[in-house]
């Protein structure tokens, strides 16, 4: 299931870059924003009920800054503020995640994905707060959903190892 999220995850991140860039509009944006948001909320749950509250609580902590953002493009609103305090608090998040993942669970290639999230929700912050251009964030949303959500997705489905 979360290999399927990945892939889900990475249909918010590029149409969110392309918006920045200039293409599409804000509600169209904020529609998909929202489902992928409540699908990975709902996939939290359920990873819970599995009993894999390790990656449901990345998948909360990712899923409810996506339902944010979806407010916040539909809605119109004149701040991001709000967005970026709650995309600092994912960084953190995802930071710790960065740690375990490399000392707890040994997967070197998911904690690299983790810094990538933590770079990326740093750098909503810092755009929420107009101290990052829209297009350096537009492109590494790009850059990461082919890094980390594509290659690991795609290379686990297909039964092959990641790199380290």
């Amino acid at each position: 299931m979360t290999l399927a999220i990945l892939i889900a995850i990475s249909l918010m991140w590029v149409p969110v870059a392309l918006l920045f860039l200039g293409y599409g509009e804000a509600k169209g944006t904020g529609a998909i924003t929202a489902f992928v948001g409540a699908c990975v909320v709902v996939s939290a749950f359920v990873l819970c009920i599995q009993g894999d509250a390790f990656t449901a609580g990345l998948l909360f902590a990712h899923g409810l800054l996506y339902c944010v953002v979806a407010f916040a493009l539909l809605a119109g609103l004149e701040s991001m503020a709000s967005v970026g305090n709650v995309s600092l608090t994912v960084a953190i998040i995802s930071f710790i995640y960065m740690i375990m993942f490399y000392t707890v669970k040994g997967s070197g290639y998911f904690a690299f994905a983790c810094a990538g999230y933590t770079i990326l929700t740093l750098e909503v912050w810092l755009n929420a707060y107009g101290k990052f251009s829209a297009k350096l964030l537009a492109w590494s949303l790009i850059i990461w959903a082919a890094i980390g959500l594509y290659y690991p997705a795609f290379m686990l489905l297909a039964g092959k190892a990641l790199p380290f």
